[in-house]
């Protein structure tokens, strides 16, 4: 099957670190001028906040949010400014609006105004409803699926063939993680999140978020963007802004996501934004595609140069 171009695969919340993003700031001045801009837009101060933190500060909700969403416009641009283009496009959760954006799905005032809102809707939610997620690694889906039914919780992500995170009410998720671990999980990690993302706690914040949404305008996407609540072509721009609400509730089928783009011949792709979360679940997904991944000077020099080469 013929190469369909590279795809950009964004990461989402959990990939942050303080000084994220500092060198591309320090080497450019677009992305000094995303930065401006970002700043205005969402009357932070972004630069403070990803170079100097502090950590504890940076990993709240409503901050971590817009800062990796930064973080990865960054990336894309100096990708774009050496002529390294997405074919299609992907996020894992937070990381969808990334993808929505490059596609021209809507503008960068409506990427950071939505995001810095889902941030604090989001947290407010979990306020309310307090809760908590768990990894579990190497456990039959079905199993899990079993464990979910009788502790009262839900799959949030199906991340890899032998990583799916459960979120819920966190005596619930604790017995989950029991249940689990006897049935003959390798491990089961608790998650360090403030809330249980992608469940029906987030029931509340998706009621207010959706008439945010509605005052943005949504284009129809000019790449292919798979979403993360079906694992398929986002269709038009209505579809997109209906996605961006379910998903608040919606596990991430990011597994699938990721299946159904190599199914449609796309060998190529790159993590565009901090860490290489995504890379790693790749090889888990599929080891015989080409992953790379752009955070840095470093990585980005050697991304194009396997690209263009």
């Amino acid at each position: 099957m013929q190469n369909r171009g590279l795809v950009f695969l964004f990461p989402g919340q959990g990939s942050q670190y303080v000084g994220m993003g500092k060198a591309f700031y320090d080497e450019y001045q677009e992305v000094r001028d995303l930065f401006s801009r970002a700043k205005e837009i969402l009357n932070m101060d972004v630069e403070e906040l990803c170079f100097e933190g502090p950590e504890n500060e940076l990993v709240l909700t409503h901050n971590v949010q817009p800062a990796i969403t930064l973080i990865n416009a960054a990336c894309s641009m100096v990708l774009g400014l050496q002529g390294v283009k997405a074919a299609a496009a992907a996020g894992h959760s937070l990381g969808e609006y990334s993808a929505l954006h490059l596609a021209d799905v809507f503008n960068e005032t409506a990427l950071f105004q939505l995001v810095r809102l889902r941030g604090e809707l989001m947290q407010k939610a979990a306020d309310e409803q307090p809760g908590a997620m768990a990894a579990i690694l190497n456990l039959p889906t079905e199993k899990i699926d079993e464990v979910c039914d009788t502790c009262d919780i839900e799959m949030a992500n199906y991340n890899s063939p032998g990583q799916i995170i459960v979120s819920g009410v966190e005596d619930r998720i604790l017995r989950a993680m029991e249940i689990c671990t006897d049935a003959g999980a390798r491990r089961c990690v608790r998650l360090n999140v403030s809330g249980p993302w992608h469940s029906r706690c987030m029931e509340a914040a998706k009621e207010k978020f959706e008439p945010a949404l509605a005052q943005h305008t949504f284009r129809d996407p000019q790449i292919p963007v798979v979403a993360n609540v079906d694992g398929a072509y986002v269709a038009d721009g209505h579809t997109a802004r209906e996605n961006l609400a379910r998903q608040l509730c919606a596990p991430v089928r990011w597994q699938q996501s990721m299946e159904r783009l190599i199914k449609d011949g796309y060998q190529r792709f790159v993590e565009v934004g901090p860490k290489k979360v995504l890379r790693g679940l790749m090889r888990q997904i599929d080891k015989s595609v080409e992953v790379y991944n752009v955070e840095d000077p470093e990585s980005l020099e050697a991304c194009v140069k396997a690209v263009k080469g």
